[in-house]
């Protein structure tokens, strides 16, 4: 085991809502030691270098028994995460070390849709009817329960991953034959929340909260651009374009939630439902949303992993209330709903140069191949700085006119097409 100094914090590390280098600069900034527990996945053991340049590593390729053991043999101080598939094994980690973080029975109310569901239901939370199946012969008591048109998505997931929208009782069954036969073993089919209109903009936002020794602080309600079919997210913005009281009343129903669901300690990011009976929550998740660290850092010059940090440790943060000069925004484009290989994109140059662009960032590298499908995956993401919401949406729609890419398919078909096309019909 690798030489770790007493009173370390503990970071549960796999591909999440903040990157490796991220992670390692904002712990970095607390002042204290950083050990690395790494997941198991591809991803985590290609950051190994990364990682390891902040601390120590310890894998779990050893076994969870042996990791708890090196940690409790120093006496490590803290534990957190920042990744979705991780909170379950943090929540374990730390319940051995008796250190604070989600318990693992809120684990499971965070990461389970349908435990979320019961548990948001049984408090009175308003959100949309939902039942579980495990069975595909289950499928005509889950739609007596939430009626058609109805979302299917697996119980535990992340990204939109085989979320679908269903309007027919027929196909809906052979489709949720064909998910559990497959990769997942249980879903959830929820009501379809029909949103209220708020074009240009999404019909949803996501509540960013602190929580401390269960004391919920709203930090800020993020706005987003509407999703494409069938739930796949292409950006957000801080402030939100909703009016003040509007914003006030959704970060009290998010912070109930989370109360409801046991949160004692950490960040949540929680996804509500626009729609014209009043606002529903989508799903609470109990760590930092993607890329709103990002956000923090630019609009606030907060870095979001180092106040994660200091609440894991138990240090009492005091986060002024944000103010904002202008729109800050980020946008990505999908990749296309077709399996293929990404093998040429263009208009990075010409999008970095445009006013109000602050940076872009590719996310997927020439030559490599996308799966393709209903998840959010992203070929890249820009940022942005705008004097006011209409200026930002004009940049966005410059941009997605400027970028360009140029995709393979597994039978050889070659397709080219703007990042607005794909936004517009998904193409190949």
């Amino acid at each position: 085991m690798p030489d770790i100094a007493a009173g370390s914090i503990v970071v549960v590390y796999d591909k999440g809502a903040a990157s490796a280098g991220e992670i390692g600069a904002g712990i970095r900034r607390t002042g204290i030691p950083v050990v690395t527990v790494l997941g198991d996945s591809e991803h985590a053991r290609s950051m190994r270098p990364l990682v390891g340049e902040f601390g120590p590593v310890v894998s779990l390729d050893a076994g969870f028994g042996a990791a708890v053991d090196a940690l409790r043999a120093v006496g490590v101080r803290a534990v957190t995460t920042f990744s979705e598939r991780m909170q379950h094994t943090t929540a374990l980690l730390a319940e051995r070390l008796a250190l604070p973080y989600h318990s693992p029975a809120t684990v499971r109310l965070l990461t389970d849709k349908a435990a979320q569901r019961r548990c948001l239901r049984e408090a009175g939370i308003p959100q949309a009817r939902s039942h579980r199946l495990d069975r595909a012969a289950q499928w005509p008591e889950a739609v007596a329960v939430t009626g058609l048109p109805a979302v299917l998505k697996p119980v535990r997931g992340e990204g939109s991953r085989n979320t679908y929208l269903v309007q027919d009782p027929d196909e809906g069954r052979e489709l949720a034959e064909a998910l559990l036969s497959d990769a997942e073993t249980a879903l959830v089919l929820e009501e379809f929340l029909a949103g209220r209109s708020e074009l240009p903009f999404g019909d949803y936002v996501s509540v960013e909260c602190l929580v401390q020794d269960g004391e919920v602080r709203v930090l800020a309600v993020t706005g987003k651009p509407a999703l494409l079919p069938p739930f796949r997210e292409t950006g957000q913005f801080w402030p939100s374009h909703l009016p003040a009281p509007e914003v006030a009343a959704l970060g009290s129903l998010a912070a109930d939630a989370v109360r409801a669901l046991g949160v004692r300690s950490g960040i949540t990011h929680t996804e509500i439902k626009l729609t014209p009976h009043g606002p529903r929550i989508i799903e609470v998740n109990g760590r930092l949303g993607g890329w709103v660290g990002e956000l923090a850092q630019r609009a606030a010059g907060l870095s979001l992993v180092e106040v994660a940090g200091r609440i894991a440790l138990g240090e009492r943060v005091h986060v002024p209330p944000l103010s904002f000069d202008g729109v800050y925004f980020q946008f990505s484009t999908p990749g296309p709903r077709e399996a293929c290989t990404l093998t040429r994109r263009q208009g990075v140059a010409d999008v970095r140069a445009l006013e109000g662009v602050t940076g872009i960032v590719p996310l997927v590298r020439r030559g490599e191949r996308l799966p393709g499908g209903v998840h959010t995956a992203l070929l890249d993401i820009a940022f942005g700085h705008a004097p006011d919401h209409a200026a930002m949406l004009a940049t966005v729609e410059k941009a997605a006119g400027l970028l360009s890419y140029t995709f393979t398919t597994d039978d050889g078909r070659v397709h080219r097409a703007t990042a607005a096309e794909l936004k517009g019909n998904g193409l190949v």
